[in-house]
């Protein structure tokens, strides 16, 4: 049985008041209004995760938030996401997936309503991490609900596909809507508009989506829940130390403690009868490399949004929606290329197809390490197209392999680990590079004589911490030190540019190797 042959239907059984996923009675149009229905809530964690990417520079003048602040305003929806999906797989498991992919819906949406209204930056901030505790209850239900809807393997990669699809487009879509409500509203509607995108999932969703949970679940472990975001949290808080601040008690000290965690995390499993994280799944080769390619997909494709965001809007002058439209191309290309694969592995080897898609995100990064940023956003928006369509082709194949690979009682915790991979992708994509992006332009910023003596002190002080603060400090400075304190700005936030992309390029190169090796002997997939 080969990872992409697999076809016998998991073990979590539906609820009797719901017809088995594989029941021939349900007719394959009911199948795929389903589907539809469950896309409502992926493309909303998708969007939610780069939506804001577009406001952050609305966001930093109407809140007056430092830089540092900026990247938790980004990083504490994932950071709290990823640390409580596989716990919110176990409980699904218990009370009904569709069930908590429910109560989810209505919790993110009401909190989302909330947070619109932020007027400080601490606010905001507790809102995206509310906002991870029901987006965590999202992800893992949409992914186990598709494997039991779709039984037959054809029809379930087709499935998966239209997932990643909407997974990596949303991501993309996220700051095409974020730009056009910012430019027409104001940065709240970017949280606001989750209402009305959830209401057709809560309004059909119980008629449409069959109920599943598992007939024999174990008991749910809370030490190992709080040691899961014990290890995230401080490890990501001493990457953003380490990278602002440079080597330091502080980013040194709690990314040891979150290692620690971790590792007293990976003993509990490994004795507990029934664990929050099966680690069994990792001995797979095939399992784990497909996760690898997965987080370090969304790793590239979400730190290249964020800062290609802040260089459209703030450098090329590119207002929220014209930003947003100039993305739309790479949207379509991830969509495409997500579809195309699918077919693909019927005449590749499927660790090829993914190792493909690893080099054109690659290719991607190496447009930007390599090219001039002086001569306006064309390269940077092609980068952002060969990007995405590696993006869509690799994680599309990675995510059947990661299910066709485990075996079919454990497809639940592979299903969870699967969405973990994506949201830590996305997490260190933004942590990491952003982080990495930030500490660059502080110490290549050379604001030119006589600021002091021309604005306040306070906006000298965000000018050196964000690019937006410099901006705002600019817009408020006479000519010609204006377009001196714009260049400076410039000059400084590409150099950061420069060393994100290669560091990206880096890992993609690398992990396109790894994957042909190792998913070498993953064979065709049946036609």
């Amino acid at each position: 049985m080969t990872p992409f042959a697999t076809s016998q239907p998991r073990t979590c059984q539906p609820t009797s008041s719901a017809l088995p996923a594989g029941n021939p009675s349900r007719g394959t149009r009911r199948d795929w209004l389903a589907l539809a229905l469950l896309m409502f809530p992926v493309l909303l964690v998708a969007v939610d995760n780069t939506a804001l990417t577009f406001a952050l520079p609305a966001i930093a003048g109407a809140l007056n938030t430092s830089g540092v602040e900026l990247l938790w305003v980004v990083d504490a929806y994932p950071l709290v996401l990823a640390g409580l999906l596989v716990a919110m797989g176990s409980l699904g498991d218990r009370i009904g997936r569709r069930r908590l992919l429910i109560i989810g819906s209505i919790g993110f949406a009401a909190v989302s309503a909330a947070t619109a209204f932020a007027s400080n930056a601490g606010w905001l901030i507790a809102g995206r991490a509310a906002l991870g505790f029901f987006g965590a209850m999202l992800m893992p239900s949409t992914l186990s609900l598709i494997r039991n809807i779709f039984p037959d393997p054809n029809r379930r990669r087709l499935a998966i596909a239209i997932w990643a699809a909407g997974f990596s487009g949303g991501a993309v879509l996220g700051p095409v809507f974020g730009g056009w409500l910012v430019e027409q509203f104001w940065w709240g509607a970017v949280l606001l508009v989750a209402v009305p995108i959830m209401l057709p999932l809560l309004i059909l969703g119980p008629a449409f989506i069959p109920e599943s949970r598992d007939p024999s679940p174990g008991k749910v472990d809370a030490p190992s829940i709080l040691l899961s975001l014990f290890t995230m949290a401080p490890v990501v808080y001493g990457i953003k130390e380490f990278a602002t601040e440079g080597p330091g008690a502080a980013g040194l000290g709690t990314i040891a403690f979150g290692v620690l965690m971790g590792t007293v995390f990976v003993h509990r499993q490994q004795r507990l009868p029934s664990p929050l994280l099966d680690l069994s799944l990792f001995r797979n080769r095939v399992f784990s490399m497909a996760i690898t390619a997965n987080v370090l997909a969304l790793f590239s494709f979400n730190g290249f949004i964020l800062f290609l965001a802040q260089h459209l809007q703030l450098i090329e002058g590119m207002s929220p929606s014209a930003a947003g439209m100039a993305m739309i191309p790479a949207l379509v290309a991830t969509i495409v290329a997500g579809l195309a694969a699918v077919p693909a592995v019927r005449k590749i080897r499927p660790g090829f197809v993914v190792a493909a898609g690893l080099a054109m995100s690659a290719a991607g990064y190496s447009l930007v390490t390599f090219g001039s940023h002086a001569g306006g956003p064309s390269l940077l928006l092609a980068a952002l197209l060969v990007l995405a369509l590696g993006v869509g082709t690799a994680e599309t194949i990675s995510n059947d392999l990661i299910l066709g690979s485990a075996p079919p009682e454990k497809s639940g915790p592979a299903a969870a680990i699967s969405e973990t991979g994506y949201e830590v992708g996305a997490l260190l994509g933004t942590a990491i590079l952003g982080s990495i992006l930030t500490a660059s332009y502080q110490h290549n910023l050379r604001l030119p004589a006589g600021i002091t003596e021309a604005a306040p002190a306070s906006g000298t002080v965000h000018a050196g911490e964000t690019l937006a603060g410099a901006m705002e400090l600019a817009a408020r400075l006479p000519q010609p030190l204006a377009d001196a304190v714009r260049q400076a700005a410039a000059a400084a936030f590409d150099s950061g540019v420069h060393i994100t992309a290669a560091i990206g390029l880096v890992l993609m190169a690398t992990a396109a190797v790894l994957a042909a090796v190792v998913l070498r002997s993953v064979p065709k997939a049946d036609g």
